[in-house]
């Protein structure tokens, strides 16, 4: 059996560094130490770490509550707050990310090692719903349905106006809003309609009928500039020539 996965996200290093060494000597895989909220957030979506250890306060833009709602978006990954901050307010913030549990610091090896086997415990008993690409959306002739927090919500394919690669993840864009799902781009090229859509960068895809004007070396759309690449610039006249 492979061993379990922990994200730890702490911004004080000598924490990190002891809770580190002390869950490798447990058996547990550490997949990484982050100190930064947004870091922490790239980090999960790329690995898909089992379980997160997240400290509640950091240093950085966001917090950890904000961190933990982010992920949340997109994964549903068992989470374990680190926090020598109990108060009502913060308690109740952190409970909306549904968190499996909490550890108040300065906490044991014992403390942190019974918590992560009762986490443990309750994931073979209800395994948590991670998304990856293939349950993040399901394509139609003429729709898609994103997957997001259990939900499908439905996107028309010529509401969107183009498609935006960040890391490992897309972000989608229509008139009325964005939407991301985790997947790299090229995958979700397979699974549009290609005739539709066509790829102009290797971080964008676009909605050709979309277009309001095509230059040498862009094109443009709702008054955003997108580049063309170079590998990519002969389909897109190629394509236009057959309009």
């Amino acid at each position: 059996m492979s061993a379990t996965r922990i994200l730890i996200v702490e911004d004080d290093m000598i924490i990190a560094a002891n809770i580190s060494l002390q869950l490798s000597n447990l058996g547990y895989e550490v997949t990484g130490i982050e100190t930064k909220g947004e870091e922490a957030i790239h980090h999960a979506l790329e690995t898909k770490p089992d379980i997160i250890l997240m400290d509640i306060h950091l240093r950085g833009k966001i917090t950890g509550i904000e961190a933990a709602h982010e992920i949340r978006k997109f994964l549903s990954i068992p989470l374990i707050f680190l926090t020598a901050n109990a108060d009502d307010a913060t308690f109740e913030k952190a409970k909306e990310t549904h968190p499996f549990a909490f550890i108040a610091k300065p906490f044991t090896k014992q403390n942190l090692e019974r918590t992560i086997a009762l986490v443990e415990e309750r994931i073979k008993e209800n395994p948590a719903n991670i998304s990856s690409f293939e349950t993040a959306i399901d394509s139609r002739e003429d729709r898609i349905f994103i997957r997001n927090q259990n939900k499908l919500i439905k996107v028309m394919l010529d509401d969107i106006l183009w498609v935006e690669a960040e890391r490992n993840y897309c972000k989608i864009i229509t008139n009325q809003q964005a939407y991301t799902i985790v997947s790299p781009l090229n995958k979700l090229c397979e699974r549009i309609d290609q005739k539709r859509f066509v790829r102009i960068h290797r971080s964008f895809m676009v909605n050709f009928s979309k277009l309001e004007a095509v230059a040498d070396s862009h094109v443009e759309l709702k008054s955003k500039l997108i580049p063309i690449g170079k590998q990519y610039k002969e389909d897109l006249f190629k394509l236009m020539n057959k309009v």
